[in-house]
This record gives C-alpha cells, structure tokens and sequence, in this order.
C-alpha cells in the first residue's frame, strides 16, 4: 500500500470551522506553492450569495476557452457558479473536486482543497461511491408537514450517526437524510463506501482556540451587516428564491426569515446567526477531530513546514 500511495498525485486539504482564517491561510498557501483551490464550501457555490456565505471578492475569467472564478490572481473551483434556485450533491462535489485536482497537477500545479464542509472532504479523502438516490417529490412533500424535531426523532431511530451530525436546525439536511434512508433500506451514513485511495493527501485543520473563534465569528456577523448582508437577502427575495430552497435555508439567510416577515426585531436575528455559526463551529469541530490523519495547528509556519515537507517528501521519491 506504501508504494502505491507514493505513486499517486499530491492534494492538500486545509479545513477547520467557521471563522478559523483558512481563506487567508489558502491564499497565502497556494500563492507560494503554485496551487489551484478547489472550495469545500457548500454555501459558497451559489451566485448572487457573496455576503451571506462570507465569499472574498473575485472574478470570472476566460482562459484558453475555460472560464474560472480568480480571487488575488489565485483560481478557484466549485465556487461562485450554482444558482441559488438549484441543487448540488456530494456525488457531484466529488465528481467534480477529483477532476479539477487533476487538472491542476496536469497543468503543473498543486491542488488545494479548502472549506468547512466535512462531507464534501471527507468524500474526496476516502474516495466515497456515493448511492445516487434521487429526490421524491412525495415522499419529501409528506416529510415537510412535521416539524424538525419531529423528524430528528425519526433519523435517530433510522440512522443515529447521521443524527449527531446533522444540523438539527437544517430541514433540508434532515430530510435528505431520511430520504436516502427509507428509499435505499440503509442508513445513509452507512451507504458512503471507501474506495481506493485517488492522491496521496496532507490534509490540515486550524486550530483556533475557542473564545477567539467565537469573537471572530461574531465580529464577521456585524461586518456582513456592515456590508449589505439585508441588501443582498431582499434581492434574493425580489427574485422569487424561496426560503425553502437549499441555498436559502443556510446559515446566514434562514436566521432573517423571521425579521423579513415582521415577527423578529433586527437585533434578534443578528443574535441568532451569530449562536447559528459558534453552533455550527463547534459540529465542525467535533466533526474534523474524528479524523486522526488531519494535522491540527495553530499557526501558519506549523501548516507551511508541513506542506514543504510533504512536498518535498514526494520529489525524493
């Protein structure tokens, strides 16, 4: 198994919560290292939702017939490109990831996966063959009528390990979850089988020391505030994006539901999304730390010598 490992191509994933500092990080990173970055953000694929998901300022750019999304000179993939009325699986997350990574090394770069979405990871890492169960109408019609804990009952009983994942907050999740569960038999945590290993991959989290974390999540909040966040909410509405859709039920848009229909006061809903992301942190934690490949460190020249080392690692071979 070593040596097959040393054979395959280099990926290097940065991760970690909310807030942690892994764009800063990845763009320094990919600034010295020659990368491309491949987003494990499942909020940050849909345009028109810049504020809300906490994107950097980019652009689109045409390169030899491609088009790609560039922040400071750096490409970027699976970011930016997915309208907000669609839908985007982990299938096709990593589907795609695997081939933009290798593209990257055809090209002569070092591919970098970077996000907070653990599944999207974690289904690149292991190589997932993920079920394609598609989506009944029915069925989900008939499990929007109950309410989320209602629900979270039901998934504990069908599939406990997805249930201690799983945001409880997020209906969507929940019910895709259960989905996948009553139409394939199987408990959908179950379902997610390893393959062989694709790259050889160094994969880094930040570890940011919790009051820290929680202060810059809240300081983030005020700032997106700041910047339009209510602006860029009511032109989605304007454009008939539903709250019931995907990319409206995430953290950042759901939490001003309440203060858009009159029954929440601004103040309210600022609070409520500053608790949904130190919230969401915390499973992000809980989440990375069951992994004990993932390198956790505290500042950027413990994940810049790990890097070097890494790579270099591969060029004595």
């Amino acid at each position: 198994m070593k040596k097959e490992i040393q054979k395959l191509q280099k990926l290097i994933v940065i991760c970690g919560p909310t807030a942690s500092g892994k764009t800063s990080w990845s763009l320094k990173l990919a600034q010295k290292y020659d990368g491309e970055i491949i987003s494990a953000d499942s909020r940050q694929i849909y345009k028109k939702m810049d504020i809300g998901t906490a994107k950097e300022k980019g652009e689109w750019r045409t390169i030899n017939a491609r088009k790609t999304f560039y922040i400071e000179e750096i490409p970027h993939h699976l970011m930016d490109f997915l309208d907000p009325g669609k839908n985007f699986t982990v299938a096709e997350f990593r589907d795609k990831a695997v081939k933009y990574a290798k593209l990257a090394h055809y090209k002569g770069n070092i591919p970098f996966i970077v996000g907070g979405t653990g599944l999207y990871i974690h289904s690149v890492v292991d190589n997932l063959n993920i079920p394609r169960v598609p989506p009944n109408k029915k069925l989900r019609e008939s499990l929007e009528t109950k309410a989320n804990e209602e629900l979270m009952v039901w998934l504990k009983k069908l599939d406990p390990v997805t249930a201690k994942t799983v945001d409880p907050n997020n209906n969507r999740r929940i019910i895709r979850a259960l989905e996948v569960c009553i139409l394939s038999g199987k408990p959908f945590s179950a379902q997610q089988q390893k393959g062989e290993p694709i790259f050889d991959i160094l994969q880094i989290a930040i570890d940011q020391p919790r009051e820290v974390l929680y202060d810059r999540i809240n300081k983030r909040v005020d700032e997106q505030i700041k910047s339009g966040l209510l602006k860029e909410i009511k032109n989605l509405l304007k454009q008939k994006y539903s709250w019931d859709l995907p990319s409206m039920s995430g953290i950042g848009y759901r939490q001003f539901k309440d203060y858009f229909e009159g029954t929440m006061s601004l103040e309210q809903a600022i609070e409520n999304l500053k608790k949904a992301n130190r919230n969401y942190a915390k499973r992000q934690i809980t989440w990375f730390k069951r992994d004990p490949r993932i390198h956790w460190v505290k500042n950027f020249e413990e994940a810049d010598n790990l890097i070097l080392n890494f790579l270099e690692d591969g060029n004595k071979k």
